[in-house]
């Protein structure tokens, strides 16, 4: 069955980290329409795991912090792959958490400067790097989160940073059209069990509240925005570009839940 038409079709995911993250649960689905992943991940570990989990994938490290790596992973690639690349993934955030949550008036430069570099610029890096190796009608899916207007305390500087990224694809969608048809979208999920999230302090916390406000009483599963991505990256949703696809269950509408509020005013 070939329903989303990326059977045969070389994809290339940016991010894998272990069996938790968002390109994994990507990956999966990519593999299980009969598609030809290739791994891009930030280093050693990273690609030992990459390999345990997709053996028949290639894998390549690359630290998306330096340009030159972006360059040499491009050149690489070039010499593996026959055919035009028909889509790339880019699940790559990162933010200094380690001296914990400060208010948001005390971010400091070089961790919000840091989280724009790796977060957002690496998506507008790479696509410039790989656009000659890219198909005329490829699709670029990045990952960002479901809203970036809910100041919430423990997320900080990092949904400034993802609103830097959705905005960066209309800019990449429009410059891009001037030699192409290549599409750039985000899938925009709620909150999500993740690696990364683990390390975000106070997030368990909002993950179970989160889940209450969800209108099924159940999170977002990661494989869910999975499947969104996939779809984004496939020939059927040739038609969405500059998009910023919102997969939350319903939570984005459901703030005025009678069961929050009434334990809220108990």
């Amino acid at each position: 069955m070939n329903f989303l038409g990326l059977a045969d079709k070389t994809v290339l995911v940016f991010g894998l980290a272990n069996r938790k993250s968002v390109a994994y649960a990507v990956s999966r689905v990519l593999v299980e329409f009969g598609a030809r992943v290739v791994h891009v991940v930030r280093g050693g570990q990273q690609e030992t795991m990459a390999l345990k989990l997709f053996p028949d994938s290639p894998v390549f490290c690359c630290d998306v912090e330096r340009e030159e790596e972006i360059i040499r992973v491009r050149d690489t690639i070039a010499r593996l792959v026959n055919d035009p690349i028909a889509g790339i993934v880019h699940s790559v955030a990162f933010a200094n958490y380690s001296e914990g949550m400060r208010p948001f008036h005390e971010t400091s430069k070089k961790d919000f400067l840091q989280a724009v570099d790796i977060s957002c610029f690496s998506l507008i890096s790479i696509a410039n790097h790989f656009k000659d190796l890219l198909a005329r009608r490829a699709s670029v899916v990045t990952i960002s989160i479901s809203t970036t207007r809910m100041a919430s305390e423990n997320y900080g500087y990092m949904a400034p940073v993802k609103a830097a990224l959705e905005s960066s694809l209309c800019f990449l969608a429009k410059s891009f059209s001037a030699f192409s048809e290549v599409r750039f979208n985000a899938v925009c999920p709620g909150l999500l069990k993740t690696s990364s999230s683990a390390g975000i302090p106070g997030y368990i916390d909002s993950y179970l509240f989160a889940e209450q406000a969800t209108l099924r009483k159940q999170a977002v599963r990661t494989e869910e925005a999975a499947n969104v991505a996939a779809f984004l990256l496939s020939p059927r949703s040739s038609g969405i570009t500059g998009q910023c696809v919102v997969v939350d269950a319903g939570m984005g509408l459901n703030y005025f839940d009678a069961g929050i509020v009434a334990k809220t005013v108990a």
